[in-house]
């Protein structure tokens, strides 16, 4: 890891817990998520920027993201080393709840590229938050992914395909990130 490094990728929630709601995960707005994170993490190591690994959990729950059930945990394609960082958090954004920034920090970390699940949830709230804070902040959107969100009541379905979009625009129209792709970060076409 190069501490010298103004740039560190973070990886928030693509963890177990996502898998095991098999229907969900069958309909993830980018399936291409996955495999754009591998590419990432492989481009930060190659380049010496320092990983981050947040993962979400919910003690107590008993739903999928209770650690006591063993699903709090990285997707094993994504190999995280145990060298890099490693974070759970128990908020939405990946700093509230966690020593996030203070690592960040103890780097020299002035940028963020933000990646994950949930990219309306976790990933946006983590890049408004890196935002306020200070940090510059790449949103790569191809290495997130959501699930639609229901009708409810008076509400309209939203599909994951929206969700992405209308995170697009509010990021980069309202300051608070650069929306970027996979191949914009690692220098080839994805």
């Amino acid at each position: 890891m190069n501490s010298a490094s103004a740039t560190a990728l973070l990886v928030i929630d693509a963890q177990e817990s996502f898998r095991q709601r098999p229907d969900e995960w069958a309909s993830t707005a980018n399936p291409d998520a996955v495999g754009n994170i591998a590419r990432l993490v492989d481009h930060a190591r190659l380049v010496g920027d320092p990983v981050a690994w947040i993962t979400h959990s919910e003690p107590g729950s008993g739903g999928v993201f209770d650690p006591t059930l063993g699903f709090v945990r990285v997707f094993a394609e994504l190999d995280p080393h145990d060298d890099e960082i490693a974070v759970t958090k128990t908020t939405v954004n990946a700093f509230s709840s966690t020593d996030l920034e203070h690592r960040l920090r103890e780097l020299d970390v002035t940028k963020v590229v933000i990646c994950g699940i949930r990219t309306e949830q976790c990933c946006e709230t983590t890049a408004r938050m890196a935002s306020d804070l200070g940090f510059e902040v790449e949103f790569v959107t191809d290495a997130t992914t959501t699930s639609a969100i229901e009708a409810s009541g008076a509400l309209s379905a939203v599909s994951g395909d929206e969700i992405l979009r209308r995170t697009e625009s509010i990021l980069s129209a309202r300051g608070f990130a650069t929306v970027i792709r996979t191949a914009d970060r690692v220098g080839v076409a994805v």
